[in-house]
């Protein structure tokens, strides 16, 4: 039987930065997956990559990388905020390029094993990050998700 891989995900908005960080620590999650396509925004606040890297590291001794891969295009995610596309259709762009980007091979269950993948939305339902661990649990099988 294969090992049960436990994913988080996590949306740093709508939280303050102690509910962000009391939530990674106390879920135990060992590293944190950015999603975004653009991780540099000023809106960010505590979640701007370099200060979230340096954050994550001293708050919570929980290791930060940002995997490209894992985020809609610039192109994509602007049709879906500026409504020319609907939600349907973002979920079946996006779950087209992360299949033709065959994400599975880009990243291993081990790395994902406790890891969190990470965006803006406060909310999972109409996100990528739930998107990404749907489809790996597809390919892979044996995932556990839980949305922080």
């Amino acid at each position: 039987m294969k090992k049960t891989i436990e994913i988080f995900t996590i949306g740093f908005t709508q939280k303050t930065a102690q509910e962000f960080f009391e939530n990674l620590t106390e879920s135990k999650v060992k590293c944190v997956i950015d999603t975004r396509v653009n991780n540099v925004s000023q809106l960010a606040g505590f979640a701007k990559k370099k200060d979230l890297e340096y954050f994550l590291k001293v708050i919570c001794n929980i290791k930060y990388i940002h995997i490209l891969d894992l985020a809609p295009t610039k192109e994509l995610l602007d049709d879906y905020k500026k409504k020319r596309i609907t939600w349907d259709a973002y979920e079946q762009k996006f779950n087209n390029l992360i299949s033709e980007r065959e994400i599975e091979k880009k990243v291993s269950p081990q790395l994902l094993d406790g890891g969190c993948l990470l965006c803006s939305e406060a909310k999972p339902h109409y996100c990528h990050r739930r998107l990404v661990a749907e489809y790996l649990n597809k390919q892979w099988g044996n995932i556990k998700v839980c949305h922080l």
